[in-house]
């Protein structure tokens, strides 16, 4: 099966998501990568229709749902004109909030789930810093107890929508470093983005322009305890709650990407006619778009198949890393292939394909590369010995 079963509820997600989509055009979404400018219309339609907390609790504003629903749902978008940057808007509500459900207080979850369900409240996520890429376990933003709160200092990097946001997602040490428990002594906070305190400086960018991706410098941002999600130095375990959740929607995200452009390309190889003949007549069109139309589906079978397993309550660490791998490989393909179909036009932005290959790079390499994915399986699925 290449997507999970059409329930009502899902067919109902199909169906909204589509038609609200649909009003966010090819030329509205070009606009905005032309100009740099944050799709508040669209962040603002998603927010009205009660979709930013699909996944939230229904007790505080959202409707309950998993995975499966919400990769559904960035699917759809991602097929959408806006592809990446349509997903990027919206894509912190629906995996980062999980922390919060999850690990924060009653008190806590009454007051900052609401917000972020009725899209009051758009959260930047600052976790990868300069020196530390990756690895996580290397963070050195630093938070000190002072008072009844915390003082926080250090840097953050591709921080996106942080131009917009009013409250951060911040993962910081609280703990010097211990090379013996190397995720010991990091710890998680959601507060306000305090610009007094936080410098902002917005990273100029291959793609998906549309949605800022920043640099952050934090100087003396004074936290409240109570905005400390979780125990002191147990961040980064609560972390890696929200990560199989992101490696399935990136999946999904990518996966919807590729099918937008391989349906323009294979409209434009029926309409262009060259040498008397439709092009998509021709073999050497035909045979790389079906490859595409097989990989994304492939990936499509993992992707949801993660997110069945997570829904279920069972491990899925090696099929969302894997999901996220065949699936960024198979949407890159498939927009590449959709610009070399519209060969010399695909090149020009009136046609679109050459935004969606830009964006259709970030899933390649972000939340995770690929690299590090392959590792995983590895070790955790094959046994072979750690190699870094």
């Amino acid at each position: 099966m290449s997507k999970p079963t059409l329930t009502p509820e899902l067919a109902q997600i199909r169906d909204a998501i589509t038609a609200l989509c649909d009003r966010f055009d090819d030329d509205y979404w070009l606009h905005a990568d032309r100009e740099h400018r944050f799709p508040h219309a669209f962040h603002r339609a998603v927010a009205e229709a009660g979709w930013l907390g699909i996944t939230l609790p229904e007790a505080y504003g959202g409707a309950g749902l998993g995975v499966t629903e919400a990769a559904w749902m960035m699917q759809l978008i991602a097929s959408s004109a806006g592809t990446m940057a349509a997903c990027s808007a919206v894509h912190i509500n629906i995996f980062g909030p999980h922390a919060i459900s999850k690990h924060c207080t009653e008190e806590q979850k009454r007051r900052l789930l609401p917000p972020l369900s009725r899209g009051e409240e758009l959260v930047a996520f600052g976790v990868t810093e300069p020196d530390a890429g990756l690895n996580t376990t290397q963070i050195a933003t630093r938070a000190v107890r002072s008072g009844d709160g915390y003082v926080i200092n250090g840097q953050k990097v591709w921080t996106s929508t942080a131009q917009q946001a009013h409250k951060i997602m911040l993962l910081v040490r609280t703990a010097p470093y211990d090379a013996a428990r190397p995720t010991d002594g990091i710890t998680l906070f959601y507060t306000d983005l305090d610009r007094r305190h936080i410098e902002v400086r917005e990273i100029e960018k291959h793609g998906r322009a549309a949605v800022d991706s920043n640099a952050l410098f934090i100087n003396d941002l004074q936290v409240p305890a109570r905005d400390r999600i979780g125990a002191e130095g147990q961040g980064f375990r609560i972390i890696l709650d929200s990560m199989n959740p992101e490696r399935i929607l990136v999946a999904a995200e990518a996966i919807g990407i590729g099918r937008r452009a391989l349906a323009k390309a294979t409209a434009y190889a029926k309409e262009r006619v060259v040498f008397g003949r439709p092009i998509g007549q021709n073999q050497a069109i035909q045979h790389p778009l079906a490859e595409s139309w097989a990989e994304l589906e492939a990936a499509n079978l993992m992707a949801f198949h993660a997110a069945e397993l997570y829904d279920a309550g069972q491990p899925c660490g090696p099929e969302a890393n894997a999901a996220k791998v065949l699936a960024a490989e198979a949407g890159y393909r498939a927009c590449d292939r959709a610009v070399r179909t519209h060969g010399g036009f695909g090149y020009a932005r009136h046609y679109h394909v050459e935004r969606y290959l830009r964006e259709a790079m970030l899933p390649r390499i972000a939340p995770v590369s690929r690299e590090l994915v392959l590792c995983h399986i590895a070790e955790r699925v094959l046994g072979l010995p750690k190699s870094y």
